[in-house]
């Protein structure tokens, strides 16, 4: 018997199973994953259904318009920056201990102006901001 003349084969890795079970798995991938398009969102803002309080003698009230226009306390002030709408709010808060910004904004208003105002309550050191709505009818 000889052993040594007979040349040992190379051992070799069968690539196919592992191939099948990687298909079997990308398949399962793109059949189980869910794709998201947000090319339009419709959105409807929404409306309180709340009781209408009195106003509240510690409160700022600020109107933005839809043209962007500020009312703070029912006198109009030009917007200049968010730097001078925080002076305004600090002067109509002079004499208010603990006042709370009321927002009333447009339905059509936009968010930079109402995030404005929100920074500008910030500036001023008034920590409490609150958003007036409409009251939805029955």
């Amino acid at each position: 018997m000889d052993f040594h003349g007979r040349r040992k084969e190379d051992p070799e890795i069968n690539l196919i199973p592992m191939i099948d079970v990687l298909l079997v798995i990308i398949i399962f991938l793109m059949l189980t994953t869910t794709y998201s398009k947000f090319a339009e969102l419709q959105i409807s803002l929404p409306t309180a259904d709340a009781e209408k309080q009195l106003e509240r003698a510690n409160e700022i009230n600020v109107v933005v318009s839809v043209s962007g226009q500020y009312l703070i306390q029912r006198k109009p002030v030009p917007f200049r920056g968010v730097a001078a709408l925080a002076e305004e709010l600090r002067r109509a808060g002079v004499n208010i201990k603990d006042p709370i910004v009321v927002i009333n904004a447009d339905n059509s208003a936009t968010h930079q102006s109402v995030i404005r105002v929100m920074d500008a309550a910030r500036q001023a050191g008034y920590g409490q901001v609150a958003f007036a709505v409409e009251q939805a009818t029955k």
